[in-house]
């Protein structure tokens, strides 16, 4: 009788590239679809409300502090230059919405205005920020 020998296989590896190009695939989406949260620049105080809801897509902050100053992008401006910010900043994101951060204190009038100047501009979605109950 002859004997066999089984061969045994050289070497055998595992391939790891197509799980190195999910990998970095995979990092690359959560790259570009990471978003930034962005601040006014002010400390505002704002009022409570049990059914508010986080909204991470405003990519255009308004503060309105308790002394009735309207603040965006860190900078002081007067009610009539809300509207021209505004278009700017929308010029720069189409898709943007506002989220105006009105401090409890202030006055509910410039609140009102500043919404409307918000419209003017043609930014129709608008939220105003509160803390969760």
């Amino acid at each position: 009788m002859i004997r066999r020998r089984k061969r045994l296989p050289e070497d055998s590896t595992i391939d790891i590239t197509p799980m190195l190009d999910i990998v970095f695939i995979m990092l690359i989406f959560f790259i570009v679809t990471t978003t930034f949260i962005k601040e006014t620049g002010v400390e505002v105080n704002r009022p409570n409300a049990s059914t508010a809801v986080a909204d991470e897509r405003g990519n255009i902050l308004i503060a309105i502090t308790e002394n009735n100053e309207i603040y965006i992008d860190k900078r002081l401006i007067d009610l009539r230059a809300v509207r021209a910010n505004v278009e700017r900043l929308k010029a720069e994101n189409p898709e943007g919405s506002v989220i105006i951060q009105a401090d409890k204190n202030s006055k509910t009038g410039l609140l009102v205005e500043t919404m409307d100047q918000v419209r003017l501009a043609g930014v129709q979605n608008v939220s105003i920020a509160a803390e969760k109950d």
